[in-house]
């Protein structure tokens, strides 16, 4: 399987770490998407990373999608756990941590992407609040995740690293126990090798 994906990605970070939990290889194919040629159109019509393009030639997107389809390709600890309850609290922390992503994105976008004299400053802070909001949501159910590496914390530490990596905010200091749980996620392989570079 090739994923077409790019190396600060935070969405490619998250399928590669649930690749690597899940024992499945993936050939990655780096891929600006951002380029008026990009061939990556014809394989996803939104043309965005990550892209999983299958062996016969069909593609999945986005990583939700992406992740879970992975997920079915081993026989281990599901990822996406079967049980209504715990499923739908690992798909909302999901949803939170891809939430967060999506703000820092925005904030990306608009103060290094949007010409200056275009920016919206109101756009900004609206993205910081919501992220500040989630965040401190974070801070206060960490200590209910137990000890399982599921999807939804997979997708929590993609998040937390890219906040670090683009510097979108201090989000340690007011956070004491999600800044612990994040750094004992470390000893994992699939955190350790998929650290974003420029």
């Amino acid at each position: 399987m090739k994923l077409r994906s790019s190396a600060t990605s935070p969405f490619v970070r998250k399928v590669r770490m649930t690749a690597i939990e899940c024992g499945v290889e993936l050939d990655l194919v780096p891929t600006n998407a951002w380029a008026p040629d990009t061939d990556l159109v014809h394989e996803n019509p939104l043309s965005k990373v990550p892209t999983l393009v299958l062996g016969n030639g069909e593609t999945l997107f986005d990583s939700p999608v992406i992740c879970e389809y992975l997920d079915t390709l081993h026989s281990g600890h599901k990822l996406f756990p079967h049980e209504p309850n715990e499923r739908f609290r690992q798909l909302r922390l999901q949803a939170l941590a891809d939430g967060i992503l999506d703000a820092a994105l925005h904030i990306r976008v608009e103060s290094s992407t949007r010409p200056a004299d275009k920016r919206w400053d109101g756009w900004v802070e609206r993205q910081q609040a919501a992220i500040a909001r989630s965040l401190d949501t974070l801070e206060k159910d960490v200590g209910h995740w137990g000890g399982v590496f599921l999807i939804g914390p997979i997708s929590v530490v993609s998040a937390l690293g890219y906040l670090d990596f683009r510097k979108v905010c201090d989000w340690r200091q007011s956070r004491p126990h999600l800044a612990h749980w994040y750094t004992t996620t470390h000893n994992r392989r699939s955190v350790r090798e998929t650290e974003p570079v420029e």
